[in-house]
């Protein structure tokens, strides 16, 4: 089934399920990361593995006490009282399920910039940019404060776009499912990813979105579908991955990233992106050492 209960408070996707979902695909990309990886790791591979887990984990128990009951809620709400943009018009189910994906998606484009963009967002998600590497493990490590501030703009996207719980569910299977695959350090063909990368967010396009270089992280906020950076001028796929620092420049010092750290890193004071030399990061114009995907 597909249906667990809190209290009275019924929420889908049982744990069983999602806890397969999440480490099947945590198994599955970590060995086509080892076979093939993307990217160079600066850093162990095992100690990063345990702290981006285990922040992952803490965000985990917020998301299963506050986001999924609360969210699943708001629609059941939608759908027992027809509310919302998709109830206003009548349309085959089929038609309203491909709508409300897509609405979902493009919304959740908007969020991703704001977390961006303003900075008491930015103090959270920056606990998610500050990894010194990106692979899968990288897809968990989430601030619970970040998942908690979601739990309101996600309740308000089911509230305006008039999402059914069945659509809220496939939505959020696809989330997880696609933050794997794009942050994982997985090599693909280049001309196959280039291909998958006009519908899709793949590895490189959001490698660069985890650069050092800050006009290259305000790059390429999609979450599933890549296409809402074309239309919104905002997506890069032309830099080389050997040519990427991941990371945040002015937390560049691993000893300074434990978990401690990063539990109280969105209530400190934020630094400026700048390297420990003052020097701000760039972009130098060099002709490319490897393909990318702007060359197919």
């Amino acid at each position: 089934m597909l249906i667990e209960s809190y209290g009275r408070v019924q929420t889908p996707i049982s744990g069983p399920l999602k806890a397969s979902l999440f480490i099947g695909g945590l198994i599955l990309f970590l060995v086509l990361e080892k076979t093939r990886p993307l990217r160079y790791l600066r850093h162990p591979k095992v100690r990063r593995f345990i702290r981006n887990l285990t922040l992952g984990g803490a965000s985990a128990v917020v998301l299963n006490l506050t986001l999924l009951p609360m969210v699943y809620l708001v629609a059941r709400f939608t759908a027992d009282k027809q509310w919302g943009l998709l109830y206003m018009v009548p349309l085959p189910t089929a038609v309203t399920i491909v709508g409300g994906l897509l609405l979902m998606d493009y919304t959740f484009y908007w969020w991703h910039y704001w977390n961006h963009a303003i900075p008491f967002l930015w103090r959270f998600h920056n606990v998610h940019h500050v990894d010194l590497d990106l692979d899968v493990t990288t897809a968990v490590r989430f601030h619970f404060g970040e998942l908690l501030l979601s739990t309101f703009f996600r309740s308000s996207q089911l509230l305006i776009l008039g999402i059914d719980p069945f659509t809220w569910i496939l939505f959020e299977i696809s989330v997880v499912a696609s933050t794997q695959f794009h942050h994982s350090n997985w090599k693909l063909p280049v001309r196959l990813e280039a291909w998958l990368n006009k519908v899709i967010v793949t590895p490189r396009m959001h490698g660069i979105h985890h650069s050092i270089v800050q006009g290259e992280t305000n790059s390429n906020f999609s979450t599933i579908f890549s296409f809402w950076d074309k239309i919104h001028r905002s997506l890069d796929v032309s830099v080389p991955q050997s040519q990427i620092t991941i990371g945040v420049p002015s937390y560049q010092n691993p000893d300074e990233l434990n978990l401690f750290d990063l539990f109280l890193l969105p209530f400190r004071k934020q630094r400026p992106w700048i390297l420990s030399n003052g020097q701000v990061p760039k972009r130098l114009i060099a002709p490319p050492r490897e393909p990318t995907l702007q060359n197919y």
